[in-house]
């Protein structure tokens, strides 16, 4: 599950895992990713999970669950997740989508769109949210093939100077 989830995220969640490696918490970011995911209480844990499996292989996964009123008082781990913390926050109340990922080998086989549609299901008559990069055309065009609109964007904020640049979009879906 965690690298799928750091798939999904392009290496933002590796890299965020990464600061348990300085502090000499654990040995790999992906062992301190699989160990947060495993904790009960963790928001997008595996209890927000599921998983899509083609002949016996695990080919995707999808991450969602409600944001509840706590999370306005969420603070940013790193600057780097401030543009992305203050779209979540406008989508308090609403089922949001936190991670979409499917390995590479199994893409284009519509099993995205079958986990998109599978937590759209389980949002049960919710607004549905997400959050994916302005550039990411694949992504937005699944999205908006599924009845997503832009609500709105953020530039991101790189993680070093040759960082990549682009906005971060809030979209989201009426409940159905």
């Amino acid at each position: 599950m965690a690298i799928l989830v750091d798939l999904s995220s392009h290496g933002l969640a590796s890299w965020l895992w990464y600061g348990a490696v300085l502090e000499g918490a654990t040995q790999t970011a992906l062992e301190h990713g699989r160990n947060q995911m495993r904790r009960d209480n963790e928001r997008a844990g595996w209890k927000d999970a599921s998983l899509a499996e083609v002949e016996g292989e695990i080919a995707g996964l999808v991450i969602g669950h409600l944001v509840d009123p706590s999370f306005a008082d969420e603070v940013a781990p790193h600057p780097v997740f401030e543009p992305i913390l203050g779209l979540q926050k406008q989508a308090i109340g609403n089922w949001f989508i936190d991670s979409v990922g499917v390995y590479r080998h199994h893409r284009g086989r519509g099993i995205g769109r079958r986990l998109v549609d599978h937590e759209l299901a389980r949002a049960a008559g919710h607004a549905v949210s997400l959050i994916t990069e302005g550039d990411n055309d694949v992504a937005l065009g699944l999205y908006k093939s599924s009845g997503f609109e832009e609500v709105t964007r953020l530039p991101s904020i790189p993680l070093d100077d040759n960082g990549k640049k682009h906005d971060w979009v809030l979209l989201t879906r009426s409940a159905t």
